[in-house]
């Protein structure tokens, strides 16, 4: 059984920064890959970053390229989404997943329950 938990989503204005951070326990956090989608009101669950076993390989959504940083600290069992230059449209429930590393949900057996952000325009 893994556990994840998301914490750092809330209110910010359109242009700032916000950190978000996902805690992992319960399995070997090292030996997956880890990954951060976004779902906003009405619309499909999205990807956002993915980052490798040993962080050697990341990979972004265009839409954040630039922008979102994705990072890990094995020694920690967390995973961070540095998020800056944020826009509205960022306005979404970010979750974080850890499983095989892919751009789409299905491969990710393990899910957080997902921490708000809302930027403000």
């Amino acid at each position: 059984q893994v556990q994840l938990v998301e914490s750092g989503g809330g209110l910010v204005q359109a242009g700032g920064s916000l950190r978000l951070s996902c805690a992992a326990s319960g399995r070997s956090f090292s030996n997956y890959a880890m990954a951060w989608f976004r779902q906003a009101p009405g619309k499909e669950r999205e990807f956002v970053a993915d980052i490798s076993w040993n962080g050697g390989s990341r990979n972004y959504a265009d839409s954040v390229k630039g922008r979102f940083t994705i990072s890990r600290d094995n020694a920690k069992n967390t995973v961070y989404l540095q998020m800056n230059s944020l826009k509205p449209e960022d306005t979404a429930v970010y979750s974080c997943a850890s499983g095989l590393r892919s751009s789409y949900p299905t491969p990710y057996g393990y899910w957080g329950q997902g921490t708000q952000v809302t930027v403000s325009s």
